[in-house]
């Protein structure tokens, strides 16, 4: 790849906290991971009712009305291949797909912005869904995302990330003064912001490492349980100095090109969790070391556009799981699955309101 770095007398300043919300352009979005954030069993969060519905209608608050798109990550692309296991990871999952077999995947890469039509460098993260389909006719599904950690841990933390991250009705953008004065009532958020201040986005989908962020367990065939988080760590990789450019699709495209070469591949890395580690915290990173198990390779072998592609109508929750993998006492899951069928709900109500096939290179 070519260096695309700006000279030294170029580079920006480091970014501060406000500046960072910014521009990840609804943060909010981001975090969440794939739009779902809200409602235990019966639907409600909390005494004030706050409902999924509630939830997705300040997604389209603050990210615009687009019928049809998802209202989290609408742009993105279809990808596809399979999933080949190595074996390594049956002792601790009787998941038939971590057996030394081949197991089909439908899958999608997304810019975690609230518009489909924003620029690629709209967002410095950038996240993988897959769907894994078992011979048994058992699915997994899972929404990753390149961050290491969410900024919050609750639900109701995080709305209250969206409402301060949401635009002024005078401005049509976030008020500057409310992302400092809420990440000063929520130290938690330190490691992401962390994070997010040395992160530099990969040039490429293909190079990219995706994360859980969310603790599961893997059950074993005896019923043991094993805490775990994952990582799709790719086999390819940014050469030095190389960096996103700024052009406006050049993600999808990208992609494309390099699908043209050969299939991409990704190793599932599984990283166990020790005694003490939060499995109900997705803002809280696992430190010291840990055993890790690479369960096999992520194969992906083509590519079509996510407004006629097969993942268009496939609802990536991350709760849909096969027996051997079951989801933690993590509260952003729960209100992750129940939010994301809302927007599955609207946007499939909203098919007739796509744009034309040849709209999509607008993206």
């Amino acid at each position: 790849m070519v260096d695309r770095s700006p000279p030294p007398s170029r580079q920006k300043p480091p970014l501060s906290a406000a500046s960072i919300v910014l521009r990840l352009a609804g943060i909010g979005a981001v975090v969440v991971a794939a739009t779902g954030i809200f409602a235990y069993v019966g639907g409600y969060l909390d005494p004030q009712r706050l409902t999924p519905q509630t939830f997705v209608n300040t997604l389209e608050h603050n990210n615009g009305e687009h019928p049809g798109y998802r209202r989290n990550h609408p742009k993105g692309v279809c990808v596809a291949g399979y999933f080949e296991s190595n074996g390594a990871a049956a002792q601790y999952s009787s998941a038939p797909l971590f057996d030394a077999v081949r197991t089909p995947v439908v899958g999608r890469f997304a810019l975690p912005t609230g518009n489909p039509y924003s620029p690629d460098s709209g967002a410095p993260l950038r996240s993988m869904a897959l769907r894994f389909t078992q011979g048994n006719g058992q699915q997994w599904r899972t929404g990753m995302n390149s961050m290491p950690v969410f900024p919050v841990g609750t639900p109701e933390a995080f709305y209250g990330l969206m409402q301060a991250t949401a635009p002024d009705p005078a401005t049509g953008k976030p008020d500057p003064s409310k992302p400092p004065a809420f990440f000063a009532a929520h130290p938690e958020a330190g490691p992401f912001l962390a994070w997010a201040k040395s992160h530099k986005p990969s040039a490429s989908y293909t190079t990219e490492n995706y994360n859980s962020v969310n603790a599961f367990y893997l059950v074993s065939a005896d019923g043991k349980r094993q805490a775990v988080r994952w990582n799709m760590v790719p086999v390819a990789q940014d050469a030095p100095g190389d960096q996103a450019p700024e052009a406006k699709d050049y993600l999808e495209q990208d992609l494309t090109q390099h699908l043209a070469k050969g299939p991409l591949r990704w190793n599932l890395v599984f990283t166990l969790a020790n005694a003490g580690d939060p499995t109900n915290d997705a803002s809280k990173a696992w430190s010291g070391d840990h055993k890790t198990v690479n369960a096999g390779t992520l194969v992906l072998e083509s590519t079509t556009p996510q407004l006629s592609g097969d993942c268009r109508d496939v609802n990536y929750d991350p709760l849909v799981l096969p027996s051997g993998i079951e989801g933690s006492d993590d509260p952003l899951l729960a209100a992750r699955s129940a939010v994301y069928a809302v927007s599955y709900h609207r946007r499939t109500r909203e098919v007739d309101q796509l744009p034309k096939t040849a709209q999509e290179s607008k993206q």
